[in-house]
């Protein structure tokens, strides 16, 4: 009987997954589709734990299914992540038409992810004591406790690494093992690369002008291949979202995410007021920040929806230059560096809550200035490297308690929210990689206001 309601449950759910097809053939929004997915998604999977429960046969069994869309999803974008970062990278360099202004760039772009990432820590910081969450204990149940022993072995990893250590992990030794992703920060380290590549380019220009030209024409080439491979898994979104939703509601303990729902709270005020943040940089800048928000929800609907910073970048990318005026080498520089470097939610937000939760508990006096001050500048270090896909934030994380001494279990306790808030985190993380896009060329006089100005010039995702 039990197979019987097993195999109901996945058919259903392949009911579900042709009506979406066939709404993609009728040519409905991709925006709505995913919207419309995510709210199935919830349903379903609230549906199957109502009526089978988290951990009966039925749905670890259903879900084992379900999963080849949602986990097969994510594993396809990130199998994106290091061409995409590559790609981009290279190509700002083979596009840019004034080498001198490559420092002013570099230098402008750091400086909003590094910046904003400092002060998203501090933000952070502030939401869990205003909220009272610091010293808080937090139910460890089987799922938790298991997340725990799965921690502790990552935590192997970064544990021993002085930040000393931890900056010169970041630099490529073997750049074909980064290519295949074998370290924590393989991705910083393809950037790095890619950046050296790019030197190299401007580099033959000034001396072998057809070689450079016939490079430039190859990178071309190869960037807009990997684009179309973008489209190509850009179009699973909906049936990838649908699947990760009903995962989440179906295996999540509802009892352990209304006992973390004043961390959950906290961690969107804090992620609100980081927009904030975003919204008076761009003031600051003499930029108009309804303007940019309305251009750039696209966007971040679809980070939000696909908890992915790198199936966004191409998106990023294109609304950064065709709707915000930003010039083509900066918007990639931004883009893809904040892949890598300062992510706001991920590696900024999140890591310095669980450090401040955590560090009462080991006698640490969080109000202290010498406390605050240390972990803005460990979050921020320890933002280089965060990878633009699922598990950035708990890398990050223990980096940032390894650092600082405090025990990782808190990683673990707060898991049944982790995609919840997860999505929010990744909205940001773009948000912040455009923004360092928007300021830096504005900073360098490249922005083009007409485009920024005008209402018409919107990206509209529809990946058909």
């Amino acid at each position: 009987m039990t197979v019987f309601i097993t195999i109901l449950v996945v058919l259903a759910f392949l009911g579900l997954v042709f009506a979406f097809y066939k709404m993609q053939q009728r040519h409905l929004k991709f925006s709505t589709r995913v919207f419309s997915a995510l709210a199935v998604g919830i349903l379903f999977g609230g549906g199957m734990q109502l009526l089978f429960g988290t951990t009966s046969k039925i749905t670890t069994e259903s879900i084992a299914w379900i999963s080849i869309f949602g986990t097969g999803y994510v594993y396809l974008l990130q199998m994106l992540v290091i061409p995409l970062v590559f790609v981009s990278i290279v190509g700002a360099f083979t596009k840019m038409q004034v080498s001198q202004k490559l420092g002013k760039i570099s230098f402008h772009v750091l400086a909003t992810l590094l910046g904003t990432t400092a002060l998203s820590a501090l933000i952070g910081y502030g939401a869990t004591v205003l909220f009272g969450l610091a010293g808080a204990n937090f139910t460890q149940g089987a799922a938790e406790t298991a997340r725990i022993a799965e921690i502790a072995t990552t935590q192997e990893t970064v544990a021993n690494l002085t930040i000393p250590e931890q900056i010169l992990s970041f630099i490529p030794r073997n750049v074909f093992a980064d290519f295949a992703g074998t370290r924590a920060t393989s991705t910083i380290g393809v950037v790095i690369f890619a950046a050296f590549v790019g030197m190299a380019y401007l580099g033959v220009k000034k001396k072998a002008e057809k070689e450079a030209a016939f490079f430039a024409e190859m990178i071309d080439s190869l960037y807009k291949i990997v684009m179309r491979i973008v489209t190509l898994v850009l179009r699973l979104t909906p049936y990838g979202v649908m699947a990760l939703m009903t995962k989440v509601l179906a295996t999540s303990d509802f009892a352990a995410i209304l006992n973390l729902g004043i961390f959950v709270v906290a961690s969107y005020s804090a992620l609100l007021v980081v927009l904030l943040l975003h919204a008076l940089v761009l003031v600051i800048n003499k930029i108009n920040p309804l303007v940019y928000f309305k251009k750039a929800i696209p966007v971040l609907s679809f980070a939000f929806t696909s908890r992915s910073s790198a199936g966004a970048l191409p998106m990023n990318i294109e609304t950064q230059k065709t709707a915000l005026g930003v010039d083509e080498a900066t918007a990639n520089f931004a883009a893809s560096f904040g892949l890598s470097i300062g992510q706001n939610g991920c590696a900024g937000v999140y890591p310095a809550m669980l450090a401040t939760i955590v560090a009462p508990t080991v006698g640490i006096d969080v109000f202290s200035l010498e406390f605050v001050l240390m972990l803005m500048a460990i979050v921020t270090i320890s933002s280089f490297g965060v990878a633009g896909v699922g598990g950035g934030a708990t890398f990050a994380s223990l980096i940032v308690l390894g650092a600082l001494n405090l025990p990782v279990a808190i990683v673990g306790l707060v898991i049944s929210v982790e995609p919840l808030i997860d999505m929010a985190r990744t909205a940001i993380n773009v948000s912040d990689s455009m923004l360092a896009g928007v300021v830096t060329s504005q900073q360098i006089g490249e922005l083009n206001h007409e485009i920024l100005m005008d209402k018409q010039q919107v990206v509209e995702i529809s990946k058909e």
